[in-house]
């Protein structure tokens, strides 16, 4: 059952990521990339890793995505760019969901051969994908990389307002 639902949200979140390059409406990429988002949360629920799925969601999919909708907004972008043909919808999914379907066969056909089940093994610390083993591993390993991102963001965040103020002003 776990490798069928793999399958499935493995092959969601690799549609949605093409539907977030290839799309020419800003708004049905965004979207899209929540859909990817999503996909990847269930794919770290299946590693066990429920810390650093729900950190996706509740991060990546909630605030950073309201974040994307916002500056796409902000763009004030032309109409024609904002329209959604539905009529190609039923086209695209008829060409990419065969494609998609012989190509996770094939794979799983490649894999079968290359690494059988039976040798696969759990490799997984205790505390992996816990809270303490992401704080134990955030504030132990990576301690200045995470101080110098909150850095970056500070100034990011001081910058936007300087060019709001020079806008309004």
């Amino acid at each position: 059952m776990e490798t069928i639902v793999f399958y499935i949200f493995a092959t969601t979140s690799i549609i949605g990521a093409l539907f977030v390059v290839f799309h020419r409406n800003p708004v049905a990429s965004v979207l899209s990339l929540v859909l990817t988002l999503f996909s990847t949360a269930v794919l770290f629920i299946l590693l066990f890793a429920h810390f650093i799925a729900l950190i996706q969601v509740l991060v990546y999919a909630g605030a950073i995505m309201v974040l994307f909708l916002f500056t796409v907004m902000f763009l004030n972008l032309k109409s024609e760019y904002l329209k959604f043909d539905a009529v190609k919808v039923p086209i695209t999914l008829g060409i990419l969901l065969p494609i998609l379907l012989i190509s996770t066969f094939v794979t799983k056909l490649g894999l079968q051969k290359i690494l059988p089940m039976s040798t696969m093994v759990d490799s997984h610390p205790e505390p992996f994908g816990t809270v303490e083993g992401v704080g134990e591993v955030l504030f132990s390993d990576y301690l200045l990389p995470f101080e110098l991102t909150s850095v970056l963001i500070v100034v990011a965040i001081l910058g936007v307002v300087v060019i709001a103020k020079r806008r309004l002003g």
